[in-house]
């Protein structure tokens, strides 16, 4: 392939994949060895780059701004004098498909573009059989309801949403940079100044979740996405909940990440997340969790006892932190604050804040 050839954007189509219910055999953690090819191809970053410079966050409509609606619909408010709200109705004929950019147990997303306005996007295609068959249509309707009203850089952006017979369609801002778990088991662990300018760009955006009463409560490598220039964006809500005044006691999460309240069947909160991100640092300093274990009883044990063990590679500073965050008492935590204030995190921090469009939204 030539220079100029590599250098075209990906063909893009309305593509019968659309149409076939993945496997049921869900996302897991995959060893190293099962990792194979790019997060992302390079004619995919070119054509990314090339919208997202040019016209900032992608966006779909022309007009100043807009707002969710229900079952797809938009509602524009045009530039000129005020008028009545135009209504947009979104369906599958307004995008041409792209490629595969994961796949998960309830559908497939894909890189598409509007046909109209050439934005790029990430199209999540789930199948209402198998939310059906397992019964979490409710926990849909609530990442939809969270995700759609969040506005943050470091918070993957839910555009919109439409629906036909089989299918929902989750219109998603695009992430060219692909998984960071993938970046993660490429690289088998972070240095001081990346994780640092992970702890950073999390612990801003959950503050930010928190300041709006949600509670994230799976945090992880697996959902978390990286943007145009490296920046880290929470992905998935399917666990969260928005909880203004309540405390929960479902048990939601990844084993490695769950804190000891979860697995003890305690009420919990929003430091379900301080303890995350505890977790997370540890696992980017180090390659894998603090608790990992043979047995699924052992990882029980050694959460509910906070048996924490820090290898020689890991900095001070670092230890400082981790050992804050992760306290079997929800009390004692170290504040989302005093995460971003940490000297450790201020030393190697390398957060590059992205410009921001009024087209995205403020927060």
């Amino acid at each position: 392939m030539s220079a100029k050839e590599n250098l075209e954007p990906p063909r893009l189509r309305h593509d019968k994949r659309l149409m076939t219910p993945p496997p049921n055999d869900g996302p897991k953690r995959v060893l190293k060895k099962q990792l194979s090819g790019s997060a992302i191809t390079p004619s995919a970053s070119v054509l990314a780059q090339r919208a997202l410079s040019k016209t900032g966050a992608p966006t779909f409509l022309t007009q100043q701004s807009a707002v969710l609606g229900s079952s797809g619909q938009t509602m524009v408010e045009a530039d000129s004098q005020p008028k009545q709200p135009v209504i947009k109705n979104w369906c599958i004929d307004d995008f041409d498909i792209g490629r595969p950019l994961g796949k998960g147990k309830f559908g497939n997303v894909y890189l598409a573009r509007g046909r109209e306005t050439k934005r790029i996007l990430a199209l999540k295609v789930l199948f209402k059989s198998q939310l059906e068959k397992d019964n979490v249509e409710h926990q849909l309707r609530r990442e939809i309801e969270i995700q759609s009203h969040l506005r943050h850089p470091n918070i993957l952006q839910l555009y919109n949403y439409f629906y036909d017979r089989t299918r929902v369609f989750l219109m998603l801002e695009y992430a060219p940079n692909g998984e960071l778990y993938k970046q993660l088991l490429k690289c088998g662990r972070f240095d001081e100044q990346r994780t640092a300018t992970y702890m950073e760009e999390l612990a801003d955006a959950l503050s930010y979740c928190h300041s709006k009463k949600v509670i994230h409560r799976d945090i992880k490598p697996e959902n978390l996405l990286l943007g145009l220039r490296g920046e880290l964006k929470i992905a998935d809500f399917g666990w969260s909940v928005h909880a203004p005044s309540s405390r929960r006691k479902t048990l939601c999460g990844t084993l490695d990440y769950l804190p000891p309240e979860m697995i003890e069947g305690r009420m919990h909160d929003e430091t379900v997340d301080l303890w995350c991100v505890g977790i997370l640092c540890y696992e980017f300093l180090v390659g894998s969790p603090p608790f990992e274990s043979e047995t699924n009883q052992e990882t029980y044990r050694r959460i509910s006892k906070v048996d924490l063990k820090f290898p020689d590679i890991v900095p001070e500073g670092a230890k400082n932190l981790i050992s804050q965050l992760l306290r079997h008492n929800p009390a004692l935590r170290m504040p989302l604050k005093d995460v971003l204030a940490n000297p450790w995190v201020r030393v190697n921090s390398r957060r590059q804040l992205p410009p921001q469009y009024s087209a995205v939204g403020k927060h």
